[in-house]
């Protein structure tokens, strides 16, 4: 599983580069830094991030709180601000927003890793509610992901396997992934009985497993793990020979 990427995004260079080190030490992936609106835009639609690490104040005319409004309505990613400023006036407006968390510079080690765990924790809580809420989209053989402001059909034939990825959930078909930000669990019971849980993170197409040993299974050509909590059940699906 790929490690968790955190986007940051400071216009300082010496309080990004302290920043990106410190996230790294910490084991997180990092991406960026961009330092203005624009440069951030950018960021966000070149890379995958799991989370920003956003400063309020940025160069150019067009702040971290502008930021963040756009991103409620294109880029659905937690963030968390960062500003040396912690007046009422920026408080409140910051607060219009909705951050995960107001982390105040000078800050430690300590603090950036609670604030970042405590984030994704609680951005994977919503979309659990989220996901249980009663879906209109999902049909017999298919089920409508969100791309953009449309739904896209996908075929449940198409998907080869599920992959939890942090707060994302990869659906991997012959020859692409598409990302949607769901809870695991709650996701997989939109999909047909052919579908089935190998392990904690990975479910698969029994009709597209074209192999399996003892602690794995091949689907498209790869090789993915069984765990023994659901070994049993796999191989009860199965017509073994």
């Amino acid at each position: 599983m790929s490690k968790i990427r955190v986007g940051v995004v400071e216009d300082e260079v010496i309080i990004a580069d302290h920043m990106i080190q410190m996230l790294q030490e910490l084991g997180y992936e990092t991406v960026g830094p961009a330092s203005s609106y624009t440069e951030a835009l950018a960021m966000l639609d070149r890379e995958k991030v799991d989370i920003l690490l956003l400063d309020i104040v940025l160069a150019g005319k067009k702040d971290g709180i502008d930021l963040a409004r756009e991103m409620k309505h294109s880029y659905p990613v937690p963030f968390i601000f960062l500003t040396s400023h912690a007046d009422k006036d920026t408080v409140e407006r910051a607060k219009e927003v909705l951050p995960r968390a107001y982390l105040v510079k000078p800050f430690n080690k300590e603090e950036l890793y609670s604030s970042i765990e405590v984030a994704l924790l609680h951005s994977a809580e919503e979309s659990d509610n989220q996901t249980k809420q009663p879906s209109k989209v999902v049909v017999s053989d298919a089920i409508f992901i969100k791309d953009g402001g449309q739904f896209v059909k996908l075929l449940f034939d198409e998907v080869y396997y599920l992959e939890k990825d942090h707060v994302y959930l990869n659906l991997m078909t012959k020859d692409r992934k598409i990302v949607v930000r769901s809870n695991f669990s709650d996701y997989i019971e939109k999909f047909p009985d052919q579908f089935i849980r190998i392990h904690r993170s990975y479910a698969v197409n029994l009709n597209h497993i074209e192999s399996l040993d003892a602690t794995t299974v091949k689907v498209n050509g790869i090789d993915l793990p069984v765990s023994k909590n659901f070994r049993n059940e796999l191989i009860s699906k199965l017509n073994l020979g």
